[in-house]
C-alpha cells in the first residue's frame, strides 16, 4: 500500500501557472482496481476559485477577439499532442478510473478527434442577415461568446468530458475554468501540461481541484460565470441550476439516465443480447446513456433471458491493468459498490430473481461487482425506476408494444433509449413516441460527436456535440443597422 510520502502529486493550473493551494490541504486519489492510494492534488479554497474565475474573466476580454481560425488552431495543436502522448494518457486513465484498456484507448483517441472536430467549427458557426421592414436597414444576428464558462466534470469519462466542454467553449471565444471530479483529477491536471505546452494564452484554460461544496459552489454562484456546464447527477444539476438562477447564468446539464431497451418478438435476439451487454458493461456499467432496464416481449422472454444470462456470466471481471483480457473492471469507489449491491439485494427481497451475478467480487482490494441479470421485477420497483450505475440489467416482460412504450416512458429520466425490431412500423413508433433525447434502433447506445447529446425530463437541459453543442456557448446579438443614403459620400 502506498504511503503519502511516495505518492505522485499534481498541481492545479491557473492563469498559466501550476500551483498548490495556500490552504495546504490535499485530496487523495485511489486506484479503484486495487484500492491503493496513487496521488494527491490540492484542495482549493473559495478565494482561490474566485481568483481563477477573475483570471479567466480578464483573459476572455482578449481571447474573444482572437480570430476563430486561430482559436481553432490551438485545438488542433492540442489534438496532436494528445495523440503524441496517448500511451501515457491511457495508462493514467486506467490507473485512476479503472477502464479496460480498449475503452481507455477509445476515450483518449476519441477526445483527440473531438478537439479536431470542434476546431473545424471555427469557420462554420455563423450568424444571419434578415430582411428588414424599414428602408435602408440591415438586421444582423451575430453569434458572440458568453464569457467565462465553468466546466464541472464527472469521474466516469474524466478525459473526454474535458474535450466536450473545452472544445466548443474555446473555439467560440469563451474562456473556461474546470473542476475535475475529486475521484479522478490526475488526468485533468496532466492534460493541463498539454495546454501549457501548446501555448494557449494564460487564463484561457484553468483547472481548479477541490470539493464540490467549495469549488463547485463558487463556480455555480459567481456572477462572472456566464455558462455552467455540468455532467453529473440529477441532484447536482438541481443544485447548480438553483445557484445559477441567482445571477441568471446559462446552464447546460447532462444528468442521469435510466435508458430502456425494448426487445420485440421479431428482433434479432442475438444482436439484441450483444448490443445490450456491450452497452451495459461499457465503462464497468458506469455510463448514463447506456441500457439500464430491459423490456422484452413475452413470447421471446425465456430465450432472450437465457442468452443474456449466459453472455453476462461469461464476461471476465479482472484488474484491467494487470489482466489485458479483462472484459470489465471495477466501480469507482466503495460507496458506488455498496449502492449497486444494495439495490440488487433489495430487488431480490422484493421478489426479483437473479439469473447471474448479484454479488461483489473480491479482487485485490478493488471495487468489483459481478455482471448481473435480474428478472421478475416490477415496473414500479426501485431497480427499474432509479439509476443503478453499475453492471446490472433488470428485465420486465411486456405483451404489446403499447405496453413497452408506456413503461419505457414511465420514468423521471429521458436521456437515451433503444429498440430491437425487424419491423419498420415498430421502429417508427418508437422513434416518434419514446420520450428521450436519443433513440438507438438495432444498435448499442453510443453517440456521435457530430450528433446531439441532450436529455429530456430530469436527464438534463441544454446539450452537447455537433452544431447544437456549439450553440450552447454562444449568445445571440441582434444588430439593427440603419443607413442614411443622403449622408453618404459621393
Amino acid at each position: 500500500m502506498s504511503t503519502t510520502t511516495d505518492l505522485k502529486h499534481y498541481q492545479m493550473y491557473v492563469n498559466g501557472e501550476f500551483k498548490d493551494s495556500d490552504s495546504g490541504k490535499l485530496l487523495t486519489v485511489l486506484n479503484p482496481s486495487t484500492g491503493e492510494k496513487i496521488s494527491t492534488v490540492p484542495s482549493a479554497t473559495r478565494e482561490e476559485t474566485k481568483a481563477a474565475i477573475d483570471d479567466a474573466y480578464e483573459a476572455e476580454k482578449t481571447w474573444k477577439f482572437v480570430p476563430a481560425a486561430t482559436r481553432g488552431q490551438y485545438l488542433h495543436d492540442v489534438a496532436t499532442e494528445v495523440r503524441n502522448q496517448a500511451d501515457h494518457l491511457i495508462d493514467m486513465l486506467q490507473e485512476e478510473q479503472g477502464k479496460i484498456r480498449s475503452l481507455a484507448t477509445t476515450e483518449i483517441m476519441f477526445s483527440a478527434d473531438y478537439f479536431d472536430y470542434m476546431a473545424s467549427a471555427a469557420r462554420t458557426y455563423e450568424g444571419e442577415i434578415l430582411q428588414s421592414d424599414n428602408a435602408n436597414e440591415n438586421i444582423m444576428i451575430a453569434k458572440q461568446p458568453i464569457g467565462v464558462a465553468a466546466g464541472i466534470l464527472p469521474w466516469n469519462f474524466p478525459f473526454f468530458l474535458i474535450a466536450r466542454k473545452m472544445g466548443p467553449a474555446l473555439v467560440t471565444g469563451n474562456t473556461i475554468v474546470m473542476k475535475p471530479s475529486s475521484d479522478t483529477p490526475n488526468l485533468a491536471l496532466e492534460f493541463a501540461k498539454i495546454v501549457d505546452k501548446v501555448g494557449i494564452p494564460k487564463g484561457v484554460v484553468n483547472f481548479v481541484t477541490g470539493p464540490g461544496s467549495v469549488v463547485g459552489d463558487e463556480l455555480s454562484h459567481n456572477k462572472k460565470i456566464g455558462i455552467i456546464s455540468l455532467t453529473g447527477s440529477v441532484d447536482s444539476g438541481k443544485r447548480v441550476m438553483a445557484a445559477a438562477s441567482t445571477h441568471m447564468a446559462k446552464v447546460s446539464l447532462e444528468l442521469g439516465g435510466k435508458a430502456p431497451a425494448i426487445v420485440c418478438s421479431d428482433a434479432d435476439i442475438d444482436l439484441a443480447v450483444q448490443s445490450i451487454i456491450d452497452s451495459r458493461i461499457d465503462n464497468n456499467g458506469q455510463l448514463c446513456n447506456n441500457c439500464e432496464r430491459i423490456y422484452v416481449q413475452e413470447d421471446v422472454a425465456d430465450e432472450f433471458t437465457k442468452k443474456l444470462t449466459d453472455k453476462m456470466a461469461a464476461v471476465k471481471v479482472a484488474n484491467p491493468i494487470a489482466d489485458k483480457d479483462s472484459g470489465m473492471g471495477p466501480l469507482i469507489n466503495q460507496a458506488a459498490l455498496d449502492k449497486v449491491d444494495g439495490m440488487v439485494q433489495r430487488a431480490v427481497e422484493a421478489g426479483g430473481t437473479v439469473t447471474t451475478g448479484g454479488h461483489k467480487i473480491e479482487i485485490e482490494n478493488g471495487f468489483y461487482y459481478a455482471p448481473t441479470v435480474i428478472k421478475d421485477v416490477k415496473q414500479d420497483s426501485e431497480i427499474v425506476q432509479d439509476e443503478i450505475f453499475g453492471p446490472v440489467l433488470p428485465i420486465v416482460t411486456f405483451k404489446t408494444l403499447d405496453d413497452a412504450i408506456n413503461m419505457a416512458n414511465d420514468s423521471d429520466f429521458g436521456l437515451t433509449s433503444s429498440i430491437f425490431t425487424e419491423n419498420l412500423d415498430n421502429a417508427a413508433r418508437a422513434a416518434n413516441e419514446l420520450e428521450d433525447g436519443e433513440t438507438y434502433i438495432n444498435r448499442f447506445n453510443f453517440e456521435a460527436m457530430n450528433g446531439s447529446h441532450s436529455g429530456w425530463k430530469e436527464s438534463g437541459i441544454g446539450g452537447d456535440d455537433g452544431r447544437h453543442g456549439i450553440e450552447e456557448y454562444l449568445n445571440t446579438h441582434v444588430i439593427y443597422l440603419q443607413g442614411h443614403p443622403e449622408k453618404a459620400d459621393g
